[in-house]
């Protein structure tokens, strides 16, 4: 199974229903899911096995919130790294728990982090940990002062279902 359009997925109306009902209700059970989605259990299961499989369900953990965990400061930072330290600096990086993400970029920097802190002037602490390291040449970060559109999968979901039901991709 492919990544990319719903068509190269092989995602479909029930694919997406799936998704959109574990998404909603990450607790619901087999039969259950099977029961609301008006379909055989042995469906949903080799359904979620295909979805699994395939890379397009990565998990069923908890979502958790960083702020109920103390840490209600969120901040991003692009990072400038020192050629050819791009290993190391991902190592380093993997240590530090408030990084919560790490993606390599184009443009401005090379990477860009999503950091946690407790408050404003832990993130100092944080910044310094980051870049405590040698392979870091520079780090600018930006603060988050509110996230009106949270990490959000269902709308992509449902296009994707649509477009591989109607053959489009």
């Amino acid at each position: 199974m492919g990544r990319g359009t719903g068509a190269d997925t092989g995602i479909d109306g029930l694919d997406g229903r799936l998704i959109v009902l574990l998404a909603r209700e990450p607790r619901i059970g087999v039969l259950e899911a099977s029961r609301r989605l008006g379909v055989a259990r042995g469906t949903v299961q080799a359904r979620l096995d295909r979805l699994q499989s395939g890379g397009v369900i990565r998990g069923f953990g908890p979502a958790v919130d960083p702020a109920a965990l103390g840490y209600p400061v969120t901040a991003f930072a692009t990072l400038e790294i020192k050629q050819g330290q791009g290993a190391d600096v991902r190592e380093h990086l993997s240590g530090v728990p408030e990084v919560l993400e790490l993606h390599t970029t184009t443009g401005e920097g090379d990477m860009l982090c999503r950091l946690v802190a407790r408050s404003n002037a832990d993130l100092q602490r944080v910044i310094d940990r980051v870049v405590g390291f040698d392979g870091i040449v520079r780090a600018a970060t930006a603060i988050v002062m509110e996230n009106p559109v949270p990490l959000r999968i269902i709308p992509l979901v449902e296009q994707a279902a649509a477009e591989g039901a109607d053959g489009r991709g």
